[in-house]
């Protein structure tokens, strides 16, 4: 239960994010699958699961194939467990990256173990929020410089460049961000 292997691919927010990609509307997608614009918006709402036929369709019109936007398919369930233990156990203090997320979703979660490397410099286009769950963090960002401790949050807009390290051996920092798929921000002024 809750495992992406057991579930059914919803494959409508495939197809959604591909069109858009692509700046087509549904009545472009409809003119050259051939589909109707109702049937093709049941498709991108999951309410409707269109046929292999259909699907090669609706994936010409898209210039990919049936089998690309099925690799690229959300799993159909709306809990998804996670396990602590599912990740490669690696001998401490060895920095590790976990995903908390699977999928292709519109969050993205990440949980980072140990050290991190101070002199990469990050800038996301969607916002971030960083949480300290053990040890502390130091961050750099628009130029201040930030020391974060356990259960301290820092949120940052999108388009941030900032850069961070663990200030303390087992940190352990939950990063969860709006996935970059996601046209969540607008290029905002610079104050």
């Amino acid at each position: 239960m809750g495992d992406h292997k057991e579930q059914p691919l919803r494959v409508g927010a495939a197809v959604r994010r591909r069109r858009r990609a692509l700046d087509l509307t549904l009545a472009v997608v409809s003119e050259r699958s051939g589909l109707s614009v109702p049937f093709l918006s049941q498709v991108e709402n999951d309410r409707a699961r269109p046929s292999r036929s259909s699907l090669e369709k609706v994936a010409d019109a898209l210039r990919t194939t049936a089998v690309e936007l099925l690799a690229a398919a959300d799993p159909a369930c709306s809990v998804d467990v996670v396990r602590a233990d599912a990740a490669e156990p690696l001998p401490l203090p060895q920095p590790r990256t976990r995903s908390l997320v699977r999928g292709h979703h519109q969050m993205h979660a990440s949980e980072f173990t140990g050290e991190h490397d101070a002199g990469r410099e990050f800038r996301y286009r969607n916002d971030q929020l960083m949480y300290v769950a053990d040890g502390a963090v130091e961050i750099e960002a628009e130029g201040r410089a930030y020391r974060l401790g356990r259960g301290d949050t820092l949120y940052l807009t999108g388009g941030v460049r900032h850069r961070w390290r663990a200030a303390e051996s087992d940190t352990r920092v939950i990063v969860v961000a709006v996935a970059e798929h996601i046209e969540a921000v607008r290029d905002r002024p610079r104050r």
